[in-house]
C-alpha cells in the first residue's frame, strides 16, 4: 500500500527527494516502517539493538548519568530520550537509578521525544512511572540534564548526492518501477559539505544528514546545561567520504539480513545511513555544544566497569549457564557491537569534568576527527 501511496505522489507531483522517499518508507502514518504494527526490534523483527540483547548496557548507561547528575549539583534533573524503540532503554536506566541511586531517582523527569503512534504505546505498556511523552524537545522547555539518543540518528531521512560534472542529488520517479535520477544539488547541500571542508571525487556517492543538522539546533536551543549523549553507527568525515565509501552508507535491515535496495519491501524493511560524527561535532559547536570525545561503544562500557557489573550480576545457580551468559554478552556487546557503534558525548555549559566513560578516550584506539 505505501508503494503504492508513493508512486501516486510522484505521478501527480512529480520526481521526489531520495530523503523524502525515505522519510516516506520510514515515517508515513500507519504504514511507514516505524508507524505500523510491524516489530522491529528482536528475534522476530528485522535487528538487535544493545538494549535489546541485555539490561547490562542501560545499567551502564545510568551509570553515566549518575556522574553526569553529580557535574550539574545533584538536584532536579532532566534526561530526554529520542526515539525510545521499545521503550527496554528507558525501562534499564529506571531500574537501576531507583535500587542504586534514590536521591537521583526522586529529582529525575525522563522525557521520551517519540513521534510515532504505535512505538509510543509499546513503550506505555510497560514504562508506568517516571516517563513523559512529548512530541519535540521545544515542549519541554529549558532543560538541565542529558539528552540520549540510541541508534536514532542513522534513521533520520538522509539526501544522497553524487559527484558528477556538479555535485547532483538523488531523487525518485517511476517509469514500471521506482528509478533514479539527477539534478542539480542545492545550496544546502552543497554548503553541508565545503563547511566539513569536503571534496568528492568524481563518481563518488554518499549521503548527507541534513535533519542531524536541524535536529542539533533544536539541541542547542532546549538545553540550558547539561550533556548529550549520542550512540550509533559512523564515523568521522575521513572514515566516510574515502574511496571505500564510494558507494555510500545506506542499508537496508529485512528479517535479520542486511541489503543495499531500498526500493524492495517498501515500509516493511529498515533503512538506515551511517552517521557523520565530524558532521555533530561541528554543528554542535555551532550551536553552542562543546564535544568531549568520540570513542567505541565498546571502549565505553568497559571504562564504566562492564566486565565488573556483568560478573556480578549474570551469576545464578548453574555455573556453566552464568558462564555462556558471561561469554555470549562480551562477545555481542563489547566486541560485535561494541567495535561498529560509536558515543560522541557533548556538553552545554562548561562543566569540563573528566567523565568516567571517557577515560580511554585518549588510547590510540579512541576515533580521532576534526
Amino acid at each position: 500500500m505505501l508503494a503504492e501511496i508513493i508512486r501516486q505522489k510522484i505521478i501527480k507531483e512529480g520526481p521526489i527527494s531520495f530523503r523524502d522517499f525515505m522519510d516516506m518508507c520510514l515515517y508515513f502514518p500507519g504504514c511507514g516502517y516505524y508507524t505500523s504494527s510491524k516489530e522491529q526490534i528482536g528475534k522476530t523483527g528485522d535487528y538487535y539493538t544493545s538494549s535489546s540483547i541485555s539490561e547490562v548496557f542501560g545499567a551502564m548507561i545510568a551509570k553515566q548519568v549518575e556522574e553526569m547528575w553529580n557535574a550539574l549539583g545533584r538536584r532536579s534533573f532532566t534526561l530526554v530520550e529520542f526515539g525510545a524503540g521499545q521503550g527496554l532503554l528507558c525501562h534499564d536506566i529506571l531500574d537501576y537509578l531507583k535500587e542504586q541511586n534514590s536521591n537521583l531517582y526522586s529529582q529525575l523527569r525522563y522525557c521520551i521525544i517519540e513521534k510515532s503512534p504505535v512505538m509510543r504505546q509499546r513503550q506505555k505498556n510497560h514504562l508506568l512511572e517516571k516517563v513523559i511523552w512529548y512530541n519535540s524537545i521545544g515542549e519541554l522547555g529549558e532543560i538541565e540534564g542529558c539528552i540520549i539518543s540510541n541508534e536514532v540518528v542513522d534513521n533520520f531521512p538522509v539526501h544522497q548526492v553524487s559527484m558528477e560534472d556538479e555535485l547532483k542529488e538523488v531523487f525518485v520517479d517511476y517509469n514500471k518501477g521506482f528509478i533514479e535520477v539527477l539534478r542539480p544539488a542545492g545550496v544546502a547541500l552543497i554548503n553541508y559539505l565545503k563547511e566539513l571542508d569536503v571534496s568528492l571525487p568524481r563518481g563518488f556517492r554518499t549521503e548527507i544528514n541534513l535533519d542531524a543538522v536541524e535536529w542539533l539546533k533544536e539541541i542547542g536551543a532546549g538545553l540550558k546545561r547539561g550533556y548529550i549523549l549520542t550512540i550509533d553507527y559512523g564515523g568521522s568525515s575521513p572514515d566516510l567520504y574515502n574511496e571505500r565509501r564510494k558507494r555510500g552508507t545506506l542499508v537496508c535491515f529485512h528479517n535479520h539480513t542486511v541489503n543495499e535496495y531500498p526500493y524492495d519491501a517498501i515500509g516493511a524493511q529498515d533503512i538506515t545511513a551511517h552517521v557523520n560524527f565530524s558532521a555533530l561535532s561541528h554543528w554542535g559547536r555551532k550551536n553552542g555544544l562543546s564535544s568531549y570525545a568520540l570513542i567505541n561503544q565498546a571502549e565505553f562500557l568497559l571504562a564504566l566497569g562492564f566486565k565488573e557489573y556483568l560478573r556480578k550480576n549474570v551469576q545464578g545457580n548453574d555455573l556453566m549457564l552464568s558462564v555462556k551468559k558471561e561469554a555470549f554478552l562480551t562477545q555481542t556487546l563489547l566486541l560485535d557491537m561494541g567495535m561498529k557503534f560509536k558515543v560522541l558525548i557533548q556538553e552545554k555549559g562548561d562543566m569540563h569534568v573528566d567523565l568516567l566513560g571517557l577515560k580511554f578516550a585518549k588510547q590510540q584506539t579512541s576515533i580521532q576527527f576534526p
